[in-house]
């Protein structure tokens, strides 16, 4: 079984989810849409990952690829097909579904952060008995700033709101990255992170002692969604 991924960057590849989705009997098919592969005007698979990337989700000028995302989110909407999106994805995903996105909106995060799980996450397909605490990698400037109507609001951080919500009950945004590893950090742009008040040595050393509790936590949801995948194709949705 294979699923479809959107890959925004060179180096916004599906890392470690696609490992763990991979681990859990997934295949993924990644179009490398920033180097003109063209993303399909249908979604024949039986989930869409869309990844992160430096972006407004309707940065068409920018990204002419965009277009074609969005409408493979909004065709997985309406299809009741599964979705993940990470950062970008997660925010087209609120901007499809009808929430609001802001460029350069709060304090942007960087590295590793701390997320709090709201009340309704016990209930959810993927984010049930996890810590209430947790951390997962950031990198954002831009965020969402308004939910889908009828989104549930599912993690936070003191920083940004809306770290993670579900639309509908197949649907999943993250603004954070569960497929960054830790030694990603030492790839970043250090006059970047600078400019923004961070170390990136810092960063890592912070990223690499959170691994410990906050990694086998993404890749349990990372299966969990995996999991879900493969139940809805065998029930034939």
């Amino acid at each position: 079984m294979r699923v479809l991924a959107v890959q925004n960057t060179s180096r916004g590849g599906p890392g470690r989810v696609g490992d763990w989705l991979e681990e859990s009997g997934l295949a993924v098919d990644v179009v490398h849409a920033y180097e003109s592969e063209a993303v399909p005007s249908r979604l024949t698979h039986p989930a869409l990952v869309v990844l992160g990337g430096g972006f407004m989700p309707d940065d068409d000028a920018r990204a002419p690829w965009l277009a074609a995302t969005r409408g493979l989110v909004a065709a997985a909407l309406a299809e009741r097909t599964p979705v993940l999106g990470i950062c970008l994805g997660g925010q087209m995903l609120a901007h499809v579904a009808g929430g609001k996105v802001a460029a350069g909106h709060g304090a942007p995060e960087m590295g590793s952060t701390a997320l709090s799980l709201r009340a309704e996450a016990a209930a959810d397909q993927l984010f049930h008995s996890l810590p209430e605490r947790v951390t997962a990698i950031e990198r954002h400037v831009d965020a969402v700033t308004s939910l889908p109507p009828g989104a549930v609001w599912l993690a936070r951080s003191d920083g940004c709101p809306y770290q993670a919500f579900r639309v509908g009950e197949r649907a999943w945004g993250v603004q954070f990255h569960p497929e960054t590893a830790p030694e990603r950090l030492l790839t970043w742009d250090a006059a970047r992170l600078a400019a923004h008040g961070h170390d990136r040595w810092a960063l890592y050393r912070r990223a690499e002692e959170d691994a410990r509790t906050a990694t086998p936590v993404w890749r349990e949801v990372t299966r969990r969604f995996a999991t879900l995948v493969r139940e809805e194709a065998e029930a034939g949705r």
